[in-house]
């Protein structure tokens, strides 16, 4: 009880010490009744509360020394029975503890109905709504995959796979510090684990503790908002339904009491989210993180991914998002699945809600241009849709400073990822495809098409210091413009002193490594096991180990055939083993494979079980 008092009076003393924020915008109030009192700003309500939890907490410390009686015999303490001003503290005491101190702002009703429209447009349907409505952040239950954000429903998926890739860079490359109270700066750590070098991560997963894996969320989500807020402010939606009083429960209690405070609760409209979101801003990294884990039950809550989105948004700012989107006339779910736009993704990994994957900007000539990523990221993307040839990403998101790619098929985000930072480490034939791919995309004006101009081309060989032949140039600018396969097959050809890659041995390039992937949907995991009659599969997360080999050859059936010819050609054993260790196993495919090779061309995958599903 003496601690309770305690933390009684010291919440009251913080409360009356913090700087008061400037009052938000808030929507007109409405008239008061006639005779009745003026209704209190929030601003003098929160004061009012902070005084009397004060005087409340006084009081208390008052009565327990009148309850508490010393004999001089004994030395023993005796209890004095409770006085009628000691019960109207307790009472008084309940009744502050249920309103909410830290008060939300509301939204006006120009900035809810800016909100609902940006996110779902004019004509959603309920069917979306309700996808957006029932998914809460909260980890699988399964031990194989308890790293991982459980998805059932279809929709925020974006939404679960962007703050998965956050967790999972804390949980493997970042756990010493999950286990302290004030969270060093993102940019601290990644500096101070940059300067280690190489690092590889545990992957037994199961043992991840739960208060690692809620300080892993509670940090991601909080670097997610500020990165949206230009690392200057932390906008923090919560609902009005749920309030303070979920505090005076623990554990499964929280979710149970929350739960119910959301019953019957639906968000169909604007004026159904002005009625009940209510915001917090937060300029301390400290104290937004303190707000975090408080709302880790309201997170986990079926209305959980939304609150989160919208807290990115605002945090953000509405007028920001739009003005980083090439067309803000469309919503920001896309229709008719519900599903997180690449804007969506894109604000939160990058903090700009940018609908394009390249670098930079591309100037569309007449003042127009089309806005892609503009720096290095955390945790990067990459998409099945670059494999069929619909976009190009852009290096900023394939090359992320840790191994952690948020991968995006036509309908669903899973999430891959490596334990090992070297995996991203560039050999001398990466170094130099980097260096030219760059200086070609910087020419390039097509969107990611693979061909610039020959006046273009004629900058990239400056650039990159490569001395083509005269008739390799002439060849290659004979149809008015170059294509990057046709160029850089040419540098494969080309001695290293003029600046190519010519290998005679063939080995330059050659890396085999690991990676995992974790698709958050439940599904039947049959793990390679035939459906026996009668037997329900069970339903859950997916994690898949993938063992990739990249071949140093332009083609892996060119590599294959090089081995085959190695191996026949015999040798002495140092030379048979050297081949057998570097030999490929025999490569198994899946649309996941064709984004694996959009960062590491000419990777070969190989796993034991079900085929890993982007889907």
């Amino acid at each position: 009880m003496a601690n309770q008092e305690d933390d009684d009076l010291q919440m009251a003393l913080q409360m009356s010490m913090q700087n008061s924020p400037p009052e938000p915008k808030r929507s007109k109030p409405r008239d008061a009744p006639a005779g009745g009192p003026p209704e209190e700003s929030p601003e003098v309500k929160s004061r009012r509360i902070q005084r009397e939890l004060m005087a409340a907490a006084a009081e208390k410390r008052r009565m327990s020394f009148q309850k508490v009686s010393v004999s001089p015999a004994s030395g023993s303490a005796a209890p004095a029975s409770p006085s009628r001003s000691g019960s109207k503290v307790l009472h008084k005491e309940r009744e502050l503890r249920i309103e909410d101190v830290n008060l939300g702002a509301e939204l006006t009703e120009a900035e809810a109905n800016q909100l609902f429209s940006m996110v779902f447009g004019p004509g959603v349907s309920k069917g979306i709504l309700a996808q957006w409505c029932n998914q809460g952040i909260r980890f699988s239950p399964d031990p194989e995959t308890s790293m991982g954000l459980v998805q059932h429903e279809g929709g925020p998926c974006g939404v679960l796979a962007a703050i998965q890739a956050f967790v999972l860079k804390y949980l493997l490359f970042f756990p010493e510090e999950l286990s302290k109270v004030a969270p060093n700066t993102p940019q601290s750590l990644a500096s101070r684990r940059l300067l280690k070098g190489h690092y590889v991560a545990s992957n037994n997963f199961a043992s991840v503790t739960e208060d690692a894996k809620a300080r892993a969320l509670i940090r991601s989500m909080g670097e997610i908002l500020f990165v949206c807020g230009s690392n200057k402010r932390a906008v923090i939606a919560s609902l009005n339904v749920i309030g303070d009083n979920i505090y005076g429960y623990e554990g499964n209690q929280k979710d149970e009491v929350i739960a119910k405070a959301l019953e019957g609760l639906s968000i169909e409209s604007a004026s159904d989210l002005q009625k009940v979101l209510r915001i917090n801003t937060y300029t301390l990294q400290a104290s937004a993180f303190q707000k975090l884990e408080a709302m880790i039950p309201v997170f986990r809550s079926r209305i959980g991914a939304m609150l989160f989105l919208i807290s990115a948004l605002l945090s953000r700012g509405l007028d920001s998002v739009q003005a980083d989107r090439d067309d803000p006339s469309l919503p920001l779910v896309t229709a008719p699945f519900g599903h997180a736009s690449q804007e969506i993704v894109n604000l939160l990994l990058c903090g700009e809600a940018v609908p394009n994957v390249f670098d930079g900007k591309m100037d569309l000539g007449g003042d127009m241009s089309l806005k892609g990523i503009s720096r290095t990221v955390e945790v990067g993307f990459l998409t099945l849709l670059e494999s069929l040839n619909f976009c190009k990403v852009g290096q900023y998101l394939k090359s992320p400073k840790w191994p952690i790619w948020v991968v995006g098929s036509e309908s669903h985000y899973t999430v891959l990822f490596a334990l090992d930072t070297s995996v991203q480490d560039e050999n001398e034939l990466e170094l130099r495809e980097s260096q030219i791919r760059r200086a070609f995309d910087a020419q390039d004006q097509s969107g990611g098409g693979g061909f610039i101009s020959v006046e273009g081309f004629h900058q990239v060989l400056r650039e990159t210091n490569t001395n083509l032949p005269p008739e390799k140039v002439d060849n290659l600018c004979s149809s008015g413009f170059i294509v990057w396969s046709e160029f850089w097959q040419v540098i494969l050809d080309l001695d290293k002193n003029s600046g190519g890659l010519k290998d005679s041995t063939g080995l330059m390039g050659k890396k085999v490594f690991e990676l995992y992937h974790f698709n958050g949907i439940a599904k039947s995991d049959l793990n390679g096991n035939p459906v026996i009659s009668g037997e329900i599969p069970v339903q859950r997360p997916r994690l898949t180990k993938l063992r990739v080999s990249v071949p140093p050859r332009w083609t892996p059936e060119e590599y294959m055939a090089d081995v085959a010819a190695s191996s026949s050609s015999g040798g002495n054993d140092s030379h048979g083993k050297e081949t057998e260790v570097s030999k490929p196993e025999p490569p198994q495919h899946a649309p996941l494979v064709d984004c694996v090779r959009t960062r590491w061309p000419r990777a070969v995958c190989n796993w034991v079980g079900d085929s890993p599903s982007i889907v």
